[in-house]
């Protein structure tokens, strides 16, 4: 395979972008990434966004795109795995580079989620429709009933799922581009209007529009571009069954740990290597979870790692160094690629107040569902 680099970034603020069209929210995310990779064309697209049908009416997004990008005809193809819709975006261009059959790549993820749309009935399209939603079960119940099995077996407390936001706010605070970018307690957070016991409003992702994008291209290219060489050494994907009840033990998330191993694998690492990540934490019970599952803990102590600030900016692990998705903002098309985004200006050095120490290697992770899919990318510098 070839080597595969990450040549441009560019992404929109995150929030409620009520001025935007879909249209005009991914071309403003696509042009900033190709203006930071000073190219002149490129070979295929690749579009994640999980249900824009539902959200403003519009299919078909692939050539939208590449038609209001300018940059038609090229292969564009929209890519739908739920809240990891953008990740797989990354994953496949990564594939398409890797394989030879094109040398400039975009991919990028997008999601208009304000616009009027019955955001509860959008999202739970990700879930089991005759298991789960039938029964009136919604993405803040399935993580409840995740964090109240986690909290039953492994004794995880209430403060140390409050504690995931209150890291999460106060990195926001640090990133221009994120939703919300003010300090929350702890007692905010456990105070905040209840939506799933334990599960309140704070210890949960907003509804978001935005849209991100990267230039990924060979190493080749990379050179004769003369761009920093930011490479995606490992890409590991997995799913899981889709319903909490059918899977041996709601607290583990299968799908994010074959994901990560087998992008440990293919890059070569383990998780001590990684020095900083960006973990889908859609619902604060979500980041403890992943990080057990990444290995960056063992199994169950995901609570007392966190609460001893070992994935704090200036930790032993830094986690959702850009906000994540409870303070960055979760536009679910945009957010694997948003992640990816975070890690490629982290190891570049751009990162501004956030900016990790000597970062070398990053890693994103990016999940579906109430964990039914996840994909998993590594990033290094040269």
């Amino acid at each position: 395979m070839k080597n595969v680099c990450v040549i441009g970034c560019g992404m929109t603020k995150f929030g409620e972008l009520w001025a935007k069209s879909l249209r005009d929210i991914y071309v403003e995310a696509a042009l900033k990434s190709i203006d930071d990779a000073g190219v002149d064309h490129i070979d295929s697209m690749y579009v994640g966004t999980m249900t824009s049908g539902l959200f403003v009416g519009q299919e078909h997004v692939g050539a939208l795109m590449a038609d209001y990008l300018g940059v038609a005809p090229i292969p564009a193809v929209r890519i739908e795995s739920a809240c990891c819709s953008g990740g797989m975006a990354i994953r496949l261009g990564f594939f398409d580079i890797a394989s030879g059959n094109s040398d400039i790549v975009l991919a990028g993820g997008i999601e208009k989620m304000t616009d009027g749309a019955d955001v509860t009935y959008a999202l739970a399209t990700a879930a089991d429709q005759e298991y789960e939603v039938y029964h009136g079960v919604t993405f803040p119940g399935l993580y409840a009933m995740i964090a109240r099995a986690h909290m039953h077996r492994y004794g995880t407390t209430r403060t140390q799922l409050a504690r995931v936001a209150v890291k999460n706010h106060h990195n926001g605070t640090l990133n221009p581009n994120a939703q919300f970018q003010n300090e929350v307690t702890i007692e905010q957070v456990i105070n905040a209007t209840m939506v799933a016991d334990p599960i309140t409003v704070l210890d949960s992702s907003p509804v978001s529009d935005g849209a991100a994008c990267v230039i990924l291209a060979s190493e080749d290219m990379a050179k004769k571009l003369k761009k920093p060489i930011i490479k995606i050494i490992g890409s590991g994907a997995a799913t899981d069954a889709l319903a909490l009840h059918c899977r041996e033990d709601i607290t583990t998330l299968n799908a994010v740990k074959v994901s990560a191993e087998r992008a440990y694998k293919m890059a070569n690492v383990s998780p001590k290597d990684i020095n900083l990540a960006e973990v889908h934490d859609c619902f604060t019970i979500a980041e403890i979870c992943i990080t057990e599952e990444l290995g960056f803990v063992e199994k169950g102590k995901g609570g007392p790692f966190i609460e001893k600030g070992n994935t704090a900016l200036d930790s032993k692990i830094p986690v959702n160094t850009s906000g994540g998705l409870k303070s960055k903002g979760h536009p679910v098309g945009a957010t694997g690629v948003a992640q990816a985004v975070e890690i490629v200006e982290q190891l570049r050095g751009n990162a501004g107040k956030r900016q990790v120490q000597n970062a070398r290697i990053g890693l994103a992770q990016n999940m579906g569902g109430s964990g039914a899919s996840s994909v998993v990318h590594i990033f290094t510098k040269a």
